[in-house]
């Protein structure tokens, strides 16, 4: 998006959202609907991982659900147009991070129109402004001077890293914003403009994006209530390493967030903890950031981030110190084969006495983590380690 400097002030219609709305658990179309589930990655290797560590590997993470090879929808004008299976791949991430973060129906509306309205429904890069753009899976190609991604985002404006922008699912939790927001509402997503539920929904997306062109958004209002109705029971799926691009017609979808599909954490202290941490994904690595009750500064080192959400777990009963090697002896011991989501796994480079790195299990090879300078909260996986020595401890 282009925030031109001669917008001093933008006009926005208080209506209430339009009547109509789909719910996105109604009205799936069996004939059309086709199973589809996907993961591919954009990494390049692994090398461990510490609080000031090296380079890591980026994780990547799939859309499960229904999802047609093509759907047609009109728009309010009445334009007839029809999206391919990799457009509806990128709604289908939209809403499938608006389902694991507990976002209503009419945001997610909102945010389809959104991207509907700047990119088609296209990750594009955009090599004139940021020539590495084209190393991230990618539709197509775009020029609106320095945006990026879905949402057509802007870096200079603070929305994120180019890596982060052509992620669809990181950009789509921008978009939402809200407390639990990448950006915690600088710049605003959806949920930290004030009073945006008393907006028409073309108003609701133009208050985010702030385009030179604030009328366009409502008109594709009826396709993104179409393709919210067809997309039924789309989730976020698990980390995986396996190689893929979009490029090239790739029916897969690559990202860095979202976690696990609503219903299966596991039940109490240890579900408690991996929802406190997973909520944090997105924010930036910062050394020794971290409190009882959120970031301190703009992020978590990974310590900071195992003290805050245990201490969200418990309800504030539990105080973890901020340093691994001091919560590596909380907690009560786990053999590596009796791991369980919610553990804690310990690192240490062979030959040290002591770890340099915490992370959070998620079961199979997964884990939430704050890796390292230059990298945001993120999920991985436990075969980004290599040869170090893992010592699992248990809390709750």
């Amino acid at each position: 998006m282009w925030r031109k400097a001669l917008i001093v002030e933008t006009a926005l219609v208080f209506l209430l959202p339009g009547v109509g709305l789909l719910a996105l658990g109604a009205l799936l179309d069996p004939a059309i609907a086709q199973a589809a589930t996907c993961t591919t990655d954009n990494s390049s290797g692994s090398s461990g991982s510490s609080d000031a560590g090296s380079g890591l590997s980026e994780p990547s993470l799939s859309v499960s659900g229904t999802i047609p090879q093509s759907l047609t929808a009109t728009t309010a004008d009445g334009h007839t147009i029809t999206l391919n299976h990799t457009q509806l791949e990128h709604a289908a991430a939209i809403l499938a991070t608006g389902n694991s973060e507990n976002i209503d129906a009419n945001s997610q509306v909102i945010a389809l129109m959104a991207a509907l309205t700047e990119s088609s429904l296209r990750v594009l890069s955009n090599v004139t402004a940021y020539q590495d753009s084209a190393d991230y899976p990618h539709d197509d190609d775009g020029s609106d001077h320095d945006s990026l991604g879905l949402f057509q985002m802007r870096p200079q404006a603070g929305w994120g890293s180019v890596a982060n922008l052509m992620d669809p699912i990181w950009s789509s939790r921008a978009f939402y914003g809200g407390p639990d927001g990448p950006n915690h509402g600088n710049p605003a997503g959806l949920l930290d403009i004030p009073n945006w539920q008393h907006l028409s929904l073309g108003a609701a997306a133009q208050a985010v994006e702030v385009s030179a062109y604030p009328d366009r958004y409502a008109n594709y209002q009826p396709v993104a209530e179409k393709i919210a109705s067809t997309l039924t029971g789309v989730t976020l799926t698990g980390v995986t390493l396996t190689g893929g691009s979009l490029t090239g017609g790739s029916q897969c979808l690559t990202g860095g967030a979202g976690g696990n599909p609503p219903g299966s954490l596991p039940p109490g202290f240890a579900g408690a903890l991996i929802a406190a941490a997973e909520k944090e994904v997105g924010l930036p690595y910062v050394w020794g950031g971290g409190t009882y009750t959120g970031p301190s500064g703009i992020g978590f080192d990974c310590s900071g981030l195992v003290l805050y959400a245990a201490y969200q777990a418990s309800g504030g009963k539990l105080r973890l110190p901020h340093y691994t090697g001091d919560q590596i002896h909380d907690g009560t011991p786990v053999a590596w084969a009796d791991k369980q989501p919610g553990d804690l796994i310990f690192y240490t480079y062979p030959g040290d006495s002591e770890p340099h790195h915490v992370v959070i299990y998620l079961g199979g090879n997964k884990i939430v983590q704050a890796p390292q300078t230059g990298e945001n909260v993120r999920y991985g996986t436990l075969s980004e380690f290599g040869d170090e020595i893992a010592t699992v401890r248990r809390l709750g």
